[in-house]
């Protein structure tokens, strides 16, 4: 090869063609610098017939600059990118750039330079010297990273460096990690476990593509199942990825995993240091990374030996991207195993519609897990109608509800109550005028955080401190809170049992593996007695002194016209419902409604998933909607008002007609402005047998717009905001 094309992360410039030196082999796939103009690129070498560009003559052609030292990108990856890409109708550069997801990864073996407390104190004490020796005790990293961690500046740590408070410690970025056993831990499985188990260790070992829906009920041991499938992969010498949805469940996951394998898994996402990203990245391209621990980013990582995927709690909804490329995980990761023929398995307790019906055609293998184990039983779930059983004047939670988690206090046994909505309070207000507290960068009021002392945004994150006087007329301590956040619940339950040890459970107050790590050794130790969360709390977590759950507004997720509203909250409420009684004792949960005979809320209450489903089926049947219709959205934005608007017109006059296809729009997003972006949404509602994508590029291939204007495409969108 005398010639090779290049993928380039610049979707602007496209392919370009570059000549191979003599003496340097180059082949698909492979990693390379280059020159572009002054600067130097990475590039990655593609097939030419699959990526067309523009044809330069040879004598033209300028030399490629070296290939850097990490294995070429696989076949079976190059496809998946490029069905990524296509799909999600996102550049292929940007569907790549998440491939090469680490600079330093790229550079080849080396050692760093991290820093540690030495056990010496400065001559001089001050404030911020004493923060920082208080926040870094066992911390280990880069003068960079540790300042982060202190909240200090680099100033000050290379100050205590200086002084010997902080002593450089030599790393060797590619130390290899300890490996897991898969004969450490064996479990003892029930009889239908064994049977889920046998049919995945039977797969791995087969070495084809085997999509499987493992759905089992909140507490039937999926994870022990697949579990054990990873074991089979370990002693072929495979590697395994497990994508879960929040980073917050990755530290009670570990643990599992460590008890299992006697050792931690690879961990992959967005809170590692730059070290720890290297040294993972770098040991998944060389195959000695066994298993991979990650959130959706990692299902692009350079596997070297990949034998199986496990996406645990495939239903969850942060498994798709809403920004740059917005793929869905699940079905990247089917698409990755069909692509690399491996099993891949979806778990879950409330899987997905669209999930469910491919197992109705055939297409994934139905495991069903009906009891918990260990003779465990579901808990007892009744409703409480707002309308009739009303909380005091100025509270949230109704009589039988407080009456209930105070006799599970009695007992010494745990509560947990539910609320989706962090904050104090979803608004804020002044009792004089009116005046709205509203984010400056988005269509949407400020909420209150009295934990910490701010109003804040939860679109853009803006913040800012609640004033002493209301900005529009200037009254005095006039400020009111409407509604209830979990933090407001929390105050709510301090109230009526001040002896209660009450957490706060969000993204605000659990926003780390190891603030999620403190969270569940205090919940197992019993040194908490009420949990107060979000969605956060909804799964992964097994509590089993936790008897009593309690909904404090089951409606919330109905509200706000979201097409999957009722699955989302079915989904919700069931998940956190099976935190009840996963221990010997029996669970209870209590669910608040002024709409006790909503299907949905119904549905919970009977403990009929498949009558739920089966209306919620044939609801989508009958709109078109997913799985039997096709969804996609064209969000068109900018910081110009009038722009946007003309951009949105622009699209929305050029419009195709074609058959089975449906174009709604254009009209202002819900949320009309974000981040400082006006907001035009066009939604298209087509058949199954429709080629939206397609439809879709040919649309608006020809259409120029102003500079400012982002023109962005959402394939099967989960967010209509």
């Amino acid at each position: 090869m005398n010639r090779a094309r290049l993928l380039i992360f610049n979707a602007a410039l496209g392919p370009l063609d570059y000549r191979v030196p003599e003496g340097v082999a180059v082949e698909p796939g492979s990693v390379v610098v280059a020159p572009l103009g002054p600067r130097q690129i990475v590039g990655i070498v593609w097939e030419a017939e699959r990526l067309p560009g523009s044809e330069v003559p040879d004598a033209k052609l300028r030399p490629l600059l070296s290939v850097l030292p990490v294995p070429p990108l696989k076949a079976e990856l190059r496809r998946l990118l490029e069905w990524t890409a296509d799909y999600y109708c996102a550049p292929l550069s940007s569907v790549a750039r998440m491939v090469l997801a680490s600079g330093g990864a790229l550079r080849g073996p080396a050692t760093m330079t991290e820093y540690r407390l030495s056990g010496g104190m400065p001559e001089r004490m001050t404030p911020q010297r004493q923060a920082a020796i208080e926040a870094l005790e066992g911390e280990q990293a880069t003068i960079r990273e540790l300042a982060g961690i202190a909240g200090v500046s680099e100033g000050v740590l290379r100050g205590l460096c200086n002084q010997g408070v902080l002593e450089p410690v030599q790393v060797d970025c590619d130390r290899p990690y300890s490996r897991a056993r898969a004969e450490h831990a064996v479990p003892v499985l029930s009889e239908a476990q064994t049977a889920v188990t046998k049919r995945f260790i039977d797969a791995v070992r087969a070495r084809a593509f085997a999509p499987f829906l493992l759905d089992g009920v909140t507490g039937s041991g999926k994870t022990e199942c697949y579990l054990e499938a990873v074991a089979t992969s370990l002693e072929l010498d495979r590697q395994t990825l497990v994508l879960l949805p929040e980073i917050a469940l990755t530290e009670a996951f570990l643990r599992r995993f460590e008890d299992r394998f006697g050792t931690p898994p690879v961990v992959w996402h967005s809170s590692l240091k730059s070290t720890e990203r290297r040294r993972a990245w770098r040991a998944i391209a060389a195959g000695t990374a066994q298993v991979v621990v990650g959130a959706r980013s990692a299902l692009f990582l350079p596997y070297a030996n990949l034998g199986l995927i496990v996406v645990d709690e495939a239903h969850e909804v942060s498994f798709k991207q809403d920004e740059g490329v917005r793929y869905n995980a699940r079905d990247v990761a089917v698409m990755r195993a069909r692509f690399e023929s491996l099993p891949v398995i979806l778990a879950s307790a409330t899987p997905a519609l669209e999930s469910l019906q491919m197992a109705e055609s055939g297409v994934y293998e139905r495991l069903v897990l009906e009891d918990r184990y260990g003779g465990a039983r579901l808990p007892a779930i009744d409703t409480l109608d707002l309308t009739v059983e009303k909380p005091e004047r100025g509270r949230w939670l109704a009589p039988r509800l407080v009456e209930a988690m105070e006799e599970r206090l009695a007992r010494g046994e745990q509560s947990l109550l539910f609320l989706n909505r962090r904050g104090y309070a979803p608004l804020t207000l002044c009792r004089n005028c009116g005046f709205r507290f509203q984010c400056p960068n988005c269509s949407a009021w400020l909420v209150e955080h009295r934990l910490s002392r701010r109003l804040a945004c939860h679109h853009c994150g803006h913040e800012t401190p609640p004033p002493p006087a209301c900005p529009e007329c200037g009254e005095l301590d006039c400020l009111v809170a409407c509604g209830p956040g979990v933090e407001r619940i929390a105050d709510e339950v301090a109230v009526i049992m001040p002896d209660a040890r009450v957490a706060v459970v969000t993204s605000d107050t659990v926003n780390s593996p190891e603030r999620a790590a403190e969270f569940v050794e205090r919940a197992e130790s019993g040194a908490i007695d009420v949990i107060v969360g979000t969605q956060l709390v909804t799964k992964g977590f097994h509590f089993p002194e936790l008897t009593l759950v309690g909904v404090v507004d089951a409606d919330l997720g109905l509200e706000g016209g979201d097409l999957r509203a009722a699955e989302r909250t079915y989904q919700q409420v069931a998940q956190v419902a099976g935190r009840a009684g996963r221990g010997a004792k029996p669970g209870e949960v209590l669910i608040q409604t002024r709409h006790p005979d909503a299907p949905v809320i119904a549905a919970l209450a009977a403990g009929d998933r498949d009558a739920f489903y089966d209306a919620e089926t044939e609801a989508r049947r009958h709109a078109g909607a997913p799985p039997f219709g096709r969804w996609a959205a064209i969000i068109v934005s900018s910081e110009d008002e009038a722009e946007a608007k003309e951009g949105a017109r622009l699209i929305g006059g050029t419009q195709p007609n074609v058959p089975d296809v449906a174009i709604l729009g254009p009209a202002p997003a819900p949320l009309s402005l974000l981040r400082g972006r006006y907001r035009y949404r066009l939604l298209i509602n087509a058949r199954r047998s429709a080629q939206v994508q397609d439809v879709i590029r040919d649309w608006l291939a020809p259409l120029r717009f102003p500079q400012g204007v982002r023109v962005s495409i959402d394939i099967d969108p989960y967010s209509f905001v």
